[in-house]
C-alpha cells in the first residue's frame, strides 16, 4: 500500500493548482464529485475522479473507506468553500488534520460572521438581516443609502449589488427572491452599509499574514475584480493595522488552522472587514503570492493536510499583478485571441482564457463574468502595471449582441 492518496472534495477556480501541487508532492490526487465531468482539466493532467454525492457525508465516508482498502488516505481537503465544513467533519472522522467544521460553518454564514466579529469589537459595516420587503424598508431607515445587498450565504460575489435608491433596491430584492424561489426555507438577505475606500485582500496561513494585495473592483453596482497587485502599496502603520485586524478575525471566529482570506476596505475609520473566508482565495491570488513572495500557499496547505510541517519563509520580494478579462456586453463570443503575443512579453507569467469561441456570454455581475486573466511580475509596481497593460492591449475579442426579442 505505497500509494498515498489526497482526496479533494469537488473543485473550484484554483482546483487545478491543488491537483498539480499534490502531484509534485508525490501524492495521488482523487477528486470526489457529484459531477466529475464538470472539471475539464482533469483528463489533461491525469487526475482520478470518482462520482459520489458530495452533499451526503455518509456516502463520502463510505467511498473514503473503499479507497483505504487499496491506498493510504493521506489527507482530505477542498478548494471549494461550500464543502469545506464537510471536509472538516471528514477529517475528524478519519483522525486527519483539517479545519474546525463549526468555525467554517459559522464563517460561511455572512450574518453569523458579522455578529461574531461585531461582538469581538472588530470594525464591520452596519448590517441587518432581512427576509421580506417590510424588513428591508426598516433597514434602509436604519442604515441609509447607498447599501450593499447580498444573500447571507454565497461566494464569488453571487447576488452582491450596490443599491443607491429604492428603485435599485426593489429590483435587486426581486432578483434575489427570484433566484431563491425553489428554496424550502425563507431567503436570508444581508443588507449592509457600503464601506467606501481601497479594497485589500489578505492571505493568511497558520495565523501568519503572508501577503496583502490591493484589489480594484472597477465600476459599480456589481463587484467583479478587475485587477490584483501583491504586495499592496501600504505604509508600515497601515500594514500593521491590517495584519492585526485580520488575525483578530481568525481568533474571534475560531479559525487558525490552515489557510484563510480576509477582504477589507480602508475607510475614514481605518480597516473595516468585509468578509472572512475560511480557505484560500481563488484564482489568481495564490499564484500572485507565489510570484511576489515565493510562497506556494497551495502546496503548503496540502503539506498541513497530510500532517507535514509547512514552510512559509519568503524567498524573494517582487511585485506581482493580474488583470482580469471581463466582457462589456452580452452576446455570442465570435473570437478571442492575442494570448500568444501577450504571453511572449518579458515579465508575463500566465495568459489564460476560460471561454471558447461561439460561447454565449450572459453577464451575471459576479466572478462568473471572467473570461480570462493575465499575470505578470517584476521588480517594481510601475513596471508590473506597464507589463500588464501591454499584455492586455494584445488581447482582442469580438461579441455579437443577441438578436432583439
Amino acid at each position: 500500500m505505497s500509494r498515498r492518496s489526497l482526496v479533494l472534495l469537488e473543485s473550484a477556480l484554483n482546483g487545478r493548482l491543488y491537483v498539480q501541487a499534490a502531484q509534485r508532492l508525490g501524492l495521488h490526487p482523487i477528486i470526489l464529485s457529484t459531477d466529475p465531468n464538470q472539471y475539464d482539466y482533469v483528463a489533461a493532467i491525469g487526475c482520478e475522479t470518482i462520482c459520489v454525492d458530495t452533499e451526503n457525508l455518509d456516502a463520502i465516508i463510505h467511498q473514503c473507506n473503499r479507497l483505504r482498502l487499496t491506498s493510504e488516505l493521506a489527507g482530505i481537503t477542498s478548494a471549494r468553500e461550500s464543502v469545506y465544513a464537510a471536509v472538516g467533519k471528514l477529517c475528524q472522522h478519519f483522525d486527519l488534520p483539517g479545519p474546525n467544521p463549526g468555525a467554517v460553518e459559522r464563517c460561511c454564514d455572512k450574518f453569523a460572521q458579522r455578529q461574531v466579529l461585531s461582538d469581538a469589537g472588530i470594525s464591520v459595516p452596519a448590517y441587518c438581516l432581512v427576509a421580506n420587503a417590510t424588513e428591508i424598508v426598516s433597514s434602509v431607515a436604519k442604515i441609509g443609502f447607498p447599501l450593499i445587498v447580498k444573500p447571507a450565504v454565497g461566494i464569488g460575489g453571487f447576488g452582491v449589488r450596490l443599491c443607491r435608491d429604492l428603485d435599485e433596491l426593489a429590483e435587486h430584492m426581486a432578483f434575489i427572491l427570484g433566484e431563491n424561489h425553489t428554496s424550502r426555507s425563507a431567503p436570508r438577505i444581508l443588507v449592509e452599509e457600503f464601506a467606501q475606500g481601497p479594497h485589500f485582500s489578505v492571505e493568511v496561513m497558520e495565523n501568519e499574514v503572508i501577503g496583502i494585495g490591493a484589489a480594484d473592483f472597477g465600476s459599480q453596482p456589481h463587484f467583479v475584480c478587475r485587477e490584483y497587485i501583491y504586495p499592496a502599496l501600504l505604509s508600515e502603520d497601515e500594514h500593521r493595522r491590517i495584519a492585526d485586524v485580520s488575525l483578530s478575525c481568525l481568533q474571534a471566529l475560531g479559525l487558525g488552522w490552515g489557510p484563510a482570506n480576509i477582504d477589507l476596505r480602508w475607510t475614514k475609520l481605518g480597516p473595516v472587514v468585509i468578509e472572512v473566508n475560511p480557505r484560500l482565495a481563488g484564482t489568481p491570488n495564490s499564484q500572485l503570492v507565489k510570484l511576489a513572495y515565493g510562497v506556494d500557499l497551495v502546496a503548503e496547505h496540502i503539506k498541513l493536510v497530510v500532517g507535514e510541517q509547512c514552510n512559509l519563509r519568503r524567498r524573494h520580494s517582487h511585485v506581482a499583478g493580474a488583470r482580469i478579462l471581463v466582457p462589456d456586453r452580452d452576446g455570442i463570443l465570435n473570437a478571442i485571441g492575442g494570448d500568444s503575443l501577450a504571453a511572449a512579453l518579458a515579465g508575463v507569467t500566465e495568459v489564460r482564457f476560460s471561454v471558447e469561441p461561439n460561447t454565449p456570454i450572459v453577464r451575471k455581475g459576479d466572478c462568473r463574468d471572467r473570461i480570462g486573466h493575465v499575470m505578470a511580475a517584476s521588480s517594481s509596481l510601475v513596471q508590473t502595471k506597464a507589463i500588464l497593460q501591454r499584455a492586455v492591449d494584445f488581447i482582442e475579442w469580438s461579441i455579437t449582441p443577441f438578436p432583439d426579442p
